[in-house]
């Protein structure tokens, strides 16, 4: 039996696959299971410095599997009403709580739960033929995995609200301009290795910067100017205990190039 996800590692990137693509790369409970713990797994390991996200086939993700919640609804289980809690607000907290960098590598659709899990990366790389579907209201739900704080903070409130309200499809040259791509590839068939290429990048940077940047901007996105000072401050006194700081900081002295090794 073919695994729903699949972990590749590739030096020092972590390429995780959502991997059913007869189904689009539909999230049943088995898969959201696996990319939780999967996501749990990569956050506490130092070797991991940089984390892709993929879909098999031709979409990145259509969100929820739809047959399996209807099953799941029919049979009176209680699961669904509780998937939110048990397994897409833990995926939204590792994905932007990664103390590493997270790129999605947006190939066709991402709709649902996946359009929400792309957007969650802190990089998305998409081609001709990316498209985001916020189909939450489709089918009479509220948006979920995170979707509600990262779309307003991409395209703005209003947008956000047209979005997620109209559930209408973005493609790929709006969503470039809309900011939820952060680059796009002339070809379909350039996402992955162009979201590779720039997970290497990120993976030979300075890890411990890069997770204190995030946790910045997290905390900027949702406090007042003094809150976000407080975390500058502490941000920067954790940087500066680092090991990649003082050896860059030498090496700048030195006109050399610097070496990041992640600590």
């Amino acid at each position: 039996m073919r695994m729903s996800l699949q972990v590749e590692r590739n030096a020092a990137v972590a390429v995780v696959t959502l991997n059913r693509p007869d189904a689009l790369n539909a999230l049943d409970t088995a898969t959201k299971v696996a990319l939780r713990d999967t996501l749990r797994d990569l956050a506490g390991d130092p070797a991991v410095r940089a984390v892709v996200l993929a879909g098999a086939g031709r979409a990145f993700c259509v969100g929820q599997d739809l047959r399996e919640h209807v099953a799941m609804l029919d049979s009176g289980d209680p699961a669904p009403l509780s998937t939110v809690r048990e397994h897409y607000n833990p995926i939204a907290e590792l994905v932007t709580g990664m103390p590493k960098p997270v790129v999605a590598a947006v190939r066709g659709m991402a709709a649902g739960a996946g359009a929400s899990l792309a957007l969650l990366a802190d990089f998305r790389v998409g081609g001709p033929g990316t498209k985001f579907l916020m189909a939450f209201a489709n089918v009479g739900l509220a948006g979920d995995t995170g979707v509600s704080w990262t779309l307003p903070r991409l395209v703005g409130p209003a947008k956000a609200a047209e979005l997620l309200m109209l559930a209408e499809p973005v493609d790929a040259a709006t969503a470039d301009r809309l900011g939820m791509l952060s680059r796009l590839v002339d070809d379909d068939e350039q996402v992955l290795p162009a979201a590779l290429e720039l997970a290497a990048r990120l993976a030979a940077g300075p890890t411990v910067a890069y997770a204190q940047i995030k946790r910045q901007l997290s905390a900027a996105a949702a406090g007042p100017l003094s809150d976000a000072l407080a975390v500058e401050a502490d941000a920067q006194a954790v940087c500066g205990q680092s090991s990649d700081h003082r050896a860059s900081t030498a090496a700048f002295v030195k006109k050399e190039r610097p070496v990041f090794e992640g600590r």
